[in-house]
């Protein structure tokens, strides 16, 4: 037998400024940003072109200026959007004094580079989805390199990437059918190569489109703060460097991964977490959320918390709590449908630092009794009968009768089958035939 040995954690490369500093340098290139945020959640309606021309003139600011630092505000998680409405992010409330929080949202506005700086117009689709999915060889590059690395370099390693993600792609193509008299396999590699050449166009008209789409990315990761550029060259800023040491790390314990299911879906992750007590479950939640982009992580959490089984539903949003701010705009339109409310209200208080004890507090009476009985069905379903008697203290309501009358009026899809689940689990019989009349009348809808 083996025993498993924990990877050491890791310290940043050497060289790189201290948390501190680092947010400094992030509050520097989100400056204007953090002003546009700050008029708009004053001003509410930064989209209309009247509001932006207003903004240049309190800023000092060209209209060019306002529109770029609205797209990086809202990039950055500094606003959110609601009905049309802007609102201040939890970074911008915190943004002068949470350091990791400042750090959080310019890794956001890292991550979306490519959105920064919109591609050229004439170039396909693919090209720049290929260019975007090599990018973090070349950053790998520049940080291995530990100063400036000649574009030309940059250029022979994305080439390089480009050519392995098309291979990958391509399907080795059976005989020409336009050869009538080919042999069986006569003329396959030509075949191959034809066919490869065709399912994968130029990225764009002209002698080199891949050192277009280079200078494009080149310039994208510039303009958020990650690299500087200059005299056919290319450097990591420290912010850069740390970026793609913390995009590493990332793999790293995407690797580690404790119980074997980073690549397994959310739903069957969480499904095998449910096994696990709340520590390893946490740690499986980082190597899973490390090993896949944050934005599909989330979505894909979510959709498993729209399920049928409320074990789940609970497990997902422990996992959100794990990805942190990078999930709140998920949350908070989670927040607008009835079955995820009560959770997504819990985890916004705890992201906004409610005590966890004290979060359930932001719930109506309504929305707590559909916890307790989502909750009560989740019991039901994975626990034993002794917990979903203890289930009953957890109840907000300070007498039975109130309990059940509250519970027959939320219309909880699971109502019927978690009464009488109790109801076969509890040993006062005076009880449990209450709660058996409840059962009867949520399912013949009596009163």
């Amino acid at each position: 037998m083996t025993t498993r040995r924990t990877r050491p954690a890791s310290r940043p490369p050497e060289g790189t400024p201290p948390p501190a500093e680092l947010a400094r340098q992030a509050r520097a290139v989100l400056d204007d940003a953090v002003r546009i945020a700050r008029w708009a959640a004053v001003d509410r309606q930064p989209d209309a072109t009247p509001a932006q021309e207003r903004a240049a003139v309190a800023l000092g600011l060209t209209p060019d200026q306002v529109r770029a630092g609205w797209d990086r505000a809202r990039l950055a998680g500094l606003v959110e959007l609601h009905g049309g409405t802007a609102r201040p992010g939890w970074r911008l409330r915190a943004w002068d004094r949470d350091d990791s929080a400042v750090l959080r949202g310019w890794v956001a506005l890292f991550d979306a580079w490519s959105l920064v700086h919109p591609a050229p117009g004439d170039v396909e689709p693919t090209a720049v989805a290929e260019v975007v999915e090599a990018v973090p060889q070349v950053l790998s590059l520049l940080q291995l390199s530990a100063g400036p690395v000649p574009v030309p370099s940059l250029l022979d390693l994305l080439r390089q990437r480009v050519a392995e993600l098309r291979e990958e792609r391509c399907e080795v193509p059976a005989a020409p059918r336009d050869e009538p008299g080919a042999a069986p396999g006569e003329g396959s590699v030509e075949a191959s190569g034809a066919v490869s050449r065709r399912a994968v166009p130029d990225p764009a008209p002209g002698p080199d489109p891949l050192a277009r789409l280079l200078d494009w990315a080149l310039e994208g990761l510039a303009a958020v703060g990650a690299l500087t550029l200059g005299q056919g060259q290319a450097t990591l800023t420290p912010l850069g460097n740390w970026a793609v040491w913390v995009k590493l790390e990332q793999i790293c314990v995407a690797a580690q991964s404790p119980a074997g299911h980073i690549e397994q879906s959310a739903e069957d992750m969480l499904r095998a977490c449910a096994r696990l007590t709340p520590g390893p479950a946490r740690v499986e939640y980082r190597a899973w959320l490390a090993a896949r982009p944050v934005g599909s992580a989330v979505t894909e959490l979510l959709g498993v918390a729209r399920g049928e089984d409320a074990l789940l539903r609970g497990l997902a949003f422990e996992a959100l709590r794990v990805v942190g701010s990078a999930a709140e705009a998920g949350v908070r339109a989670a927040a607008e449908e009835p079955p995820l409310r009560p959770y997504a209200l819990i985890w916004l208080a705890e992201h906004d630092g409610a005590d966890p004890d004290e979060a359930t507090d932001v719930l109506t009476r309504e929305e707590a009794t559909w916890l307790w009985v989502d909750t009560a069905a989740a019991v039901a379903d994975h626990g034993d009968a002794t917990l979903l008697v203890r289930h009953l203290e957890s109840a907000v309501q300070g007498s039975v009768p109130a309990l059940l009358d509250e519970v027959r009026a939320v219309g909880h899809p699971r109502t019927v089958q978690v009464l009488v689940a109790l109801a076969a689990a509890h040993p006062d019989p005076a009880f449990a035939k209450a709660v058996r009349r409840a059962a009867f009348q949520v399912h013949t809808g009596g009163a």
